[in-house]
């Protein structure tokens, strides 16, 4: 997406830009848990409305942020880790 981008960006030092393929999606840390919160709490429901949506989005979100090790595990794939055996 154009919006997404900037010619102007300038980087510290001490960060690195990995860029990802499109249309990987299971690259992208955040798609990871949609997909958990969907296959946990979101799947299997008819939403009344907008917001019933984020009702149903608030609640799933606070189910996974009391699980710790959870969230820990949505990030550790071990093909994600470059660099790192």
């Amino acid at each position: 997406a154009g919006w997404h981008t900037t010619p102007k960006l300038r980087l510290p030092r001490n960060v690195s830009l990995i860029f990802l393929p499109s249309r990987a999606p299971e690259l992208n840390p955040v798609e990871n848990i949609w997909q958990f919160l969907r296959a946990n709490w979101l799947s299997n429901t008819v939403f009344s409305g907008i917001e019933h949506i984020i009702e149903a989005a608030c609640t799933a979100w606070n189910n996974l942020t009391a699980l710790p090790q959870t969230i820990r595990s949505i990030g550790l794939r071990k093909w994600a880790h470059i660099g790192q055996r």
